[in-house]
């Protein structure tokens, strides 16, 4: 079972934009719970505490313990804005969560055996189609996470859902079909060129072919002594012309 956090919080009076500024300035990010029937709440957090909670990784599928003036509520986060500049939370969601509720989550995906893979040894690729599993199950049961073995996989070879036993109450949300987690995929070769690249290397100082397909006489290309053109067509034909005898009408 995950493992739950606490986290100290503090009732706000203001509410909205300028109530959440002002938290900020204080040193404290701005939150909301909702959920199981009960009206917003809106708290503050410290955000150095806040800090230590997120960086123990998986905040949004753990469960956490807010301690509101001494009541505990227990809560699950939903979404967090960060700040696109400084990379530090603005503001964060958590829903209440009761007790024997079911709620959904996404749990963490993990591959082991990666050495006794043949796909993999061979030169495959481990491609990750899904590094997190959608989940519903109960709220004090959440799953650290999933592990998938690559144990004789070749390449080509794919990993389902159903390649796993799921724990008791956790059912995926995708129910319809075994969907797929992960492939072993061939690795491509550097030899795999420009296509028509190969031909091309290989007209390069070939002989000229006349027409009918046969190869031309190494005669023909050349251009006639003189530096003069090579007759063309039916003239080039024709006998010359001779000159008129003397004596002879």
């Amino acid at each position: 079972m995950a493992q739950v956090s606490e986290i100290k919080a503090f009732v706000r009076g203001r509410a909205g934009t300028g109530g959440a500024r002002a938290t900020r300035r204080e040193a404290k990010v701005p939150a909301i719970i909702y959920g199981a029937g009960r009206a917003p709440e809106s708290v503050a957090i410290g955000s150095n505490e806040l800090a230590n909670v997120m960086n123990r990784g998986r905040f949004l599928s753990s469960l956490v313990d807010l301690d509101i003036d001494g009541t505990k509520v227990r809560v699950i986060p939903r979404e967090v804005q960060v700040d696109p500049v400084q990379d530090v939370p603005l503001h964060v969601d958590f829903q209440r969560v009761s007790p024997g509720a079911r709620i959904r989550v996404n749990v963490p995906v993990r591959f082991i055996n990666e050495a006794a893979s043949p796909g993999l040894k061979r030169g495959g690729v481990l491609n990750i189609v899904r590094h997190e599993i959608e989940v519903t199950c109960p709220a004090e049961a959440i799953p650290d996470h999933f592990e998938f073995s690559l144990a004789g996989l070749e390449i080509g070879r794919s990993l389902h859902i159903s390649a796993i036993t799921l724990p008791e109450g956790v059912r995926p949300t995708i129910l319809n079909r075994d969907f797929t987690v992960a492939t072993i995929a061939g690795h491509r070769t550097e030899e795999e060129g420009v296509p028509g690249a190969e031909a091309a290397v290989a007209g390069e100082g070939a002989a000229p072919v006349a027409e009918g397909g046969e190869p031309a006489p190494a005669g023909d290309a050349k251009a006639p002594a003189g530096g003069g053109k090579a007759p063309a067509g039916k003239e080039a034909a024709k006998p010359a012309a001779k000159a008129p005898e003397k004596g002879k009408k």
